[in-house]
């Protein structure tokens, strides 16, 4: 009996579907333009190892350098290297004036410094997203008095703002974080109203307002998640901008305490020793100050244009 064509093609088993593409959401087509840059692929990664270093200080230190019962100060000013004569431990970057063993005081350093420039960018993230929303739908008066309040707070330099603050305020981790705030947020403020009068001139809000919606749904559903691109850039910047002010306030003596100190406050430390040649006091805390607020600023140059489709084209 001959087997037509049909009936041979009929008898083989049928070809495995296709598995389906996973569907291109905004976050992961977001991912997919950031990481089309080796140096913000870099920068990324370099961020992460520092975070977990950070978060992890208590586990990767081989010191605790704020314990006094385990620094001592007959083993200060160590070259890196040098192994401990007491402590079975070898100093990979040194020590301090005070016995500290460099490595561990840059993680504890570094835990802070990152603490708050995250913390104090997301506040004024907060409050100027709130400001910026507020001025760009009210308009007219509110609008007016709500920017000549950000631009006389933009009109002063950042730096000063905070020195004053800090001199009238005191030391204090609450303090700075408070100071860093209060120089951030008109930033964020002029940014979201710039964004959302963009965005509120648009013919869905029109649709929105058509419907009787009320205006805190409009803006907050509707309006702030197309401003978030800017919002996001601005974010990133500010972190490292934190940072930066933050460890400016420390080297000058007006910012955290001694029994904290961050980054700026080890290289502080170690600036009287730098003319008799013990450099790594601070050097080292320096680099990690420099890698922590290039890889930020790296991230948020990469993703202002991976945010932008003509930028990234």
């Amino acid at each position: 009996m001959k087997m037509t064509m049909n009936d041979i093609e009929s008898r083989l088993p049928a070809p495995p579907e296709t598995p389906l593409a996973l569907p291109e959401t905004p976050w992961r087509l977001l991912l997919r333009r950031y990481l089309k840059s080796r140096t913000g692929a870099i920068a990324a990664l370099l961020l992460l190892v520092l975070i977990v270093a950070a978060v992890g200080a208590p586990l990767f230190a081989p010191q605790d350098p704020y314990d006094l019962t385990k620094v001592s100060i007959m083993e200060a000013e160590h070259a890196p290297g040098t192994r401990s004569s007491d402590q079975g431990m070898t100093y990979l970057l040194g020590t301090d004036g005070a016995g500290r063993d460099m490595f561990s005081a840059i993680l504890y350093g570094l835990r802070i410094s990152l603490g708050i420039g995250v913390a104090s960018a997301l506040v004024a993230l907060a409050i100027g997203t709130a400001v910026g929303l507020l001025a760009a739908y009210a308009g007219g008066k509110t609008d007016a008095i709500l920017m000549r309040l950000v631009d006389v707070q933009l009109s002063v330099p950042t730096i000063l703002v905070a020195l004053v603050l800090l001199a009238v305020l005191g030391q204090g981790v609450d303090k700075t974080l408070m100071a860093l705030v209060l120089v951030q947020w008109a930033i964020f403020a002029r940014n979201v109203r710039g964004a959302a009068l963009v965005e509120r001139g648009k013919d869905y809000v029109e649709a929105a307002l058509g419907q009787g919606l009320p205006a805190h749904r409009i803006m907050l559903r509707h309006v702030l998640p197309n401003c978030m691109a800017p919002v996001i850039v601005t974010t990133t910047n500010q972190m490292a901008s934190a940072i930066t002010l933050e460890a400016t306030m420390s080297f000058l003596g007006i910012g955290l305490p001694q029994t904290k100190p961050s980054l700026g406050l080890l290289i502080s430390n170690g600036f009287d020793y730098m003319l008799s040649n013990q450099y790594w006091i601070s050097v080292f805390p320096g680099l990690a100050l420099v890698l922590l607020v290039v890889s930020i600023s790296l991230i948020g140059d990469r993703l202002r244009i991976a945010l932008n489709p003509k930028l990234d084209a």
